[in-house]
Parts: structure tokens; C-alpha cells; sequence
């Protein structure tokens, strides 16, 4: 089944733009930015969309909640319903704890892990969405509380490490939409991916 819907989880506001919790929205923007697309705040879904045409195919929204993280899900069901547009033809690109910085993996099942826009996403749309999840881990200090961790910019050395990693997350975003979750899943998902 062909991805219809692409969502970026992150925070709107300046204060949120280079925090951890936000990677799901620089990699979206990255991606658009390489297509030449242009956002629209559209305030009936609550977010911003943009439409890619993409030859011979179904057109594919992306967008980005404006809800804050923990009420993805409200924007994206509005945008998915008005869409006639399935779990399983939609993306949510979002940051992860439990991987480490630099890798990504894809899924399309689980929990939400602990990620409150993941559990919104769940409570609004069901299972079987994919999940092109971004690893911003280990947490540093371990002893951090969660929230101050993932709301926290990451450091000059690992900003400049997810800059290096961006065009290695914009193809594999590029490989799960052209070809599906099954063979991102087999290339993106082993450990020797660097």
C-alpha cells in the first residue's frame, strides 16, 4: 500500500526548534525543502500541509501538527479522515529514545513506547501506521528526567553529527516512500547501517 500521509512530530514555537523532540520536524522540512514544496498552515486540520504531486501517483500530504507533541494525533485523524486516508498509508517521523543518535529504524506496530505524540497518534488513528523512528539516544545523564532530556537541544557535537546523518534519514525516507515498509525495514533496521 502506497504512503498517502506524511507526519512530522514535533513542537511549534521557536523555544522547541532544535530540541531532540523536534527531529521529526527538521527531517520533514529537509524532505520538503528537496522537493521544492511550500507549507500552508491550514487551520481546519490544525497544522501545516504541504502536497507533493508525485507523477503517475495519488498526491502525498505531509504535514506537521500544530497541536504540540502530545496531541499529534488530534491534527493528523482530522487530515487522515478528510482524506479518506488509511493507518496503513500513513508515516509519523519521530524522535526515539530507546535508539541511538544517528540510527534509524522503521516499524509498523508497537507501543507508543513512552512517546506521548506516539500514544496520540494511537488513540486517534489505531495501529498500523509506519514509524520512521529517528534514535536520539542514550539519555545523558541516564539519571535525567525524560521530558528535560528530549526537550533539550542537542549539543554542538551532535548537532553537527545529525546534520552529517540528514541526507542518510532523507534517503531512507525517500526508500520507504518509493518502495513500502517492507524493504526500508530490511535495509534501515540492521545495526551496521552507519
Amino acid at each position: 500500500m502506497s504512503i498517502s500521509l506524511v507526519a512530522g512530530l514535533g513542537n511549534p514555537g521557536r523555544d522547541y526548534a532544535s530540541t531532540r523532540h523536534n527531529l521529526g520536524w527538521i527531517v520533514i522540512d529537509a524532505f520538503t525543502q528537496k522537493l521544492g514544496l511550500a507549507w500552508k498552515t491550514q487551520p481546519q486540520f490544525e497544522a501545516e500541509v504541504a502536497g507533493w504531486d508525485r507523477p503517475g501517483r495519488a498526491t502525498c500530504y505531509f504535514a506537521k501538527p500544530l497541536t504540540f507533541m502530545n496531541d499529534s494525533g488530534r491534527a493528523i485523524g482530522t487530515l487522515a479522515r478528510f482524506y479518506k486516508i488509511p493507518p496503513a498509508s500513513i508515516v509519523a517521523i519521530y524522535d526515539d529514545l530507546t535508539i541511538d543518535l544517528g540510527l534509524v529504524k522503521v516499524s509498523v506496530s508497537g507501543s507508543a513506547g513512552g512517546h506521548n505524540g506516539v500514544a496520540s497518534l494511537l488513540e486517534h488513528l489505531g495501529d498500523g501506521f509506519v514509524r520512521y523512528r529517528l534514535g536520539i539516544g542514550p539519555k545523558d545523564p541516564p539519571q535525567m528526567d525524560m521530558a528535560d532530556f528530549v526537550l533539550g537541544k542537542f549539543s554542538p557535537e551532535q548537532n553537527q553529527f545529525v546534520t552529517q546523518q540528514l541526507d542518510h534519514y532523507l534517503a531512507g525516507l525517500d526508500l520507504l516512500l518509493s518502495r513500502g515498509a517492507e524493504p526500508a525495514m530490511n535495509q534501515l533496521n540492521r545495526r551496521d547501517q552507519k
